[in-house]
């Protein structure tokens, strides 16, 4: 069974810095375009970040020039990079990638768990 599998959230202090990873797990061929998302509580799900299967990427407007995406294709594991992070980068940060499963042509969205982020005065 093919599955995101999301790792790295914690409790920081506000100005550190944290890295989430994304790794597919399962019987997986390819690993296509992933994106970051994020829910505070009490407010809709947004993005944050996303790399296209060509390695384009773009960012929400509080992600632009404090976060990184990358992704690893060889080990299909994506990666966010988070620097100087803020009380407001507080919430549940999902995985969202296209994964084609062995023996399959047609890629299919999967969604991670969520990791915490909470970020501490």
């Amino acid at each position: 069974q093919v599955h995101l599998v999301e790792s790295g959230g914690g409790v920081v202090q506000a100005g550190e810095s944290l890295q989430l990873s994304c790794a597919a797990s399962g019987s997986v061929f390819r690993l296509g375009a992933m994106g970051w998302y994020r829910q505070a509580p009490g407010k809709q799900r947004e993005l944050v970040a996303q790399s296209s299967s060509m390695g384009t990427t773009t960012y929400g407007d509080s992600a632009k020039g404090r976060f990184t995406i990358s992704v690893d294709s060889v080990e299909k594991t994506g990666f966010l990079l988070m620097n100087g992070l803020k009380l407001e980068d507080t919430a549940i940060y999902y995985c969202n990638a296209l994964l084609t499963p062995v023996g399959s042509e047609v890629p299919n969205d999967y969604w991670g768990q969520g990791t915490q982020v909470t970020v501490s005065s």
